[in-house]
């Protein structure tokens, strides 16, 4: 095979690369939608689990819910592959320690995707999906506070997750995300909606967060691992609090905005 055809078929494998991660990006934002549609019924009462397995599980119960567990399964992995490939080789349209940032978020974004989407086959083969965020963050806490000075390293932890609502704030806020797209590609009007929904979107991320943030620094802070809790007790906090359930509504529609900047987004992200 000479150079020629050794360029055009690597161009095409990368090609089929970034239709997949579009397609699991696409993906992505689903579970976010599902995500906001439980967050409401908890604003409403209803003891749902109001996180990613919990928005999974919510696939699975529909008609051809196994089907629909199976596409978004692959779809997750090709995203969360896709961003693996972009914290190799991508973001060249920016240059210096902003480009080592936006990759470094792209391998974490990896990680946690993979994992749901391993989540999700997990589902749709019977097998389980293990436990909901809160009690996997409960287990992730209980191991940190086992260890010498364990209480300090779930308070610096409860700091690094604080340290990620702040940057998605400011992400939101200064509509960074639009650096990454070509919103040349993006209809008319249509480029102010997806600055507005992705503005409330990460704001929505910001405030969950720094829920996580608050639980994570009460376990340390009391060496309780039961104080800590993920998606799922963030939400549920919020419904908690005094005007509660108008303020979890308010960052479900949050949430769903981004669910809704994803579709967007994985049309016109750049390469």
């Amino acid at each position: 095979m000479n150079r020629t055809e050794a360029t055009a078929e690597r161009g095409e494998k990368s090609n089929t690369a970034q239709l997949l991660g579009r397609a699991g990006m696409a993906c992505y934002g689903v579970v976010h939608l599902i995500i906001a549609w439980l967050a409401v019924q908890v604003a409403f009462g209803d003891n749902e689990q109001a996180d990613q397995k919990g928005a999974l599980e919510q696939i699975g119960s529909t008609a051809f819910g196994q089907v629909l567990l199976w596409i978004v399964a692959i779809g997750l992995v090709a995203f969360g592959l896709w961003q693996f490939l972009m914290a190799a080789t991508g973001y060249e349209w920016v240059s210096g320690g902003k480009r080592t940032r936006k990759r470094l978020g792209a391998a974490a974004r990896g990680v946690v995707v993979l994992v749901l989407g391993f989540t999700a086959f997990r589902l749709a083969t019977g097998s389980g999906g293990g436990g909901s965020s809160s009690q996997k963050q409960q287990e992730f806490t209980g191991k940190l506070l086992s260890l010498p000075a364990g209480p300090a390293l779930v308070v610096l932890v409860a700091a690094a997750v604080l340290g990620v609502a702040i940057a998605a704030a400011v992400k939101g806020v200064k509509q960074k995300f639009l650096e990454d797209l070509n919103t040349t590609e993006l209809p008319g009007r249509s480029r102010r909606w997806v600055g507005w929904l992705g503005t409330t979107g990460y704001l929505a991320k910001a405030v969950v967060f720094t829920v996580v943030a608050i639980l994570l620094a009460i376990a340390g802070f009391d060496a309780d691992a039961h104080k800590a809790g993920g998606l799922d007790a963030a939400l549920k906090t919020l419904a908690a609090q005094p005007f509660g359930p108008v303020l979890l509504i308010v960052v479900a529609l949050g949430l769903a905005a981004f669910g809704v900047y994803c579709f967007a987004a994985a049309w016109a992200h750049k390469r």
